[in-house]
């Protein structure tokens, strides 16, 4: 099956329009999307904002990348760096260029109302007041609940259950995937650039891509990517009211508890076990076999196969003496 494009770029763009150099080498490069590190090729530009994507940096295949004078010197030579002094606000605004109907979520002009449904998804069970949109997948034996919103191009597998309530745009679902009432999948995240009496919002063309056997309980927030894709890994469940900011990526067999938090664009690994109410920040790397206790706070990386707790997160030995000793 082909991936669906839930956002198509315009363009493409001579390099110099996308930045301030007026040059006639720039002029002759033609750009055609925007994407991250790892994954641009040599028509695309990219962005590179910290130390910590350093070796990616090194390896991409993009034909510009903004970046600061510091950093620069981590691409490859082939790579044309784009020198800014605010990564992310020039990125947010390039994005808009290729993509400027994304920094918002304006309603799907695609949608067909409920009556249309039965004859299309033969093998699917619905119940009242569904809305599905333009070139809607959805596989066998899957039911969709009541007042629930598909938009266009969205994928969802075999043997799903997609409670009442829900909206779902921008993502692609695998089999025996359980949706609990009242989740927004796909939605865009809170992504901005801080700007004096108007902020400028950043463009979120990225999808979330559900694997098999995932489950979100009821009332989660789980946000498409910005320039990447949000990802759960096979058989996470989450617990009810869980929000996943934009490019959060957790691996399998994740467990995490009602009202967990995780800001943008951490990286979680397999088998990691959350309490309630704990709080991952943005940009870290949770390992493989890891255990965070409730109403924690993760401020830094934690390694494979360390058990956390407390604010900020220690390794609970650590908590446990500190606590007894006050």
């Amino acid at each position: 099956m082909s991936q669906p494009i839930f956002f198509v770029p315009r363009g493409p763009f001579n390099l110099n329009d996308l930045s301030d150099d007026t040059s006639k080498e720039k002029k002759k490069i033609k750009i055609y999307d925007i994407k991250t590190l790892d994954k641009a090729g040599k028509k695309d530009i990219t962005f590179f904002n910290s130390l910590n994507y350093k070796d990616i940096a090194s390896g991409t295949k993009a034909a510009a990348c903004i970046t600061t004078k510091n950093l620069s010197n981590h691409l490859p030579i082939k790579c044309i760096a784009i020198i800014v002094n605010n990564v992310l606000f020039s990125t947010a605004k390039i994005s808009k260029k290729f993509y400027p109907y994304t920094d918002l979520d304006y309603p799907d002009k695609s949608i067909v109302v409920s009556k249309k449904i039965s004859s299309k998804y033969s093998s699917v069970t619905f119940g009242k007041n569904c809305f599905i949109g333009k070139n809607v997948k959805i596989g066998s034996k899957t039911f969709v609940g009541s007042n629930t919103i598909i938009e266009n191009g969205v994928v969802i597998g075999k043997n799903c259950i997609i409670g009442s309530n829900i909206t779902i745009k921008n993502t692609i679902i695998g089999d025996n995937v359980v949706i609990q009432d009242g989740c927004k999948v796909g939605v865009k995240g809170f992504g901005f650039i801080p700007i004096k009496n108007k902020n400028f919002r950043f463009p979120h063309i990225g999808r979330v891509i559900l694997k098999d056997n995932v489950e979100l309980g009821a009332n989660c927030t789980i946000d498409r990517g910005s320039i990447g894709d949000t990802i759960i890994g096979e058989n996470t469940f989450l617990d009810n009211q869980v929000h996943m900011a934009h490019n959060v990526r957790v691996g399998k067999n994740c467990m995490i508890a009602g009202q967990v938090g995780f800001a943008g664009s951490s990286t979680i690994g397999n088998n990691v076990s959350i309490g309630g109410q704990a709080g991952v920040s943005g940009h870290l790397t949770i390992g493989n076999n890891v255990r965070i206790g409730g109403g924690s706070g993760v401020v830094k990386d934690i390694k494979d196969n360390t058990t956390v707790m407390g604010y900020p997160a220690v390794p609970l030995k650590e908590f446990l003496k500190k606590n007894k000793d006050e």
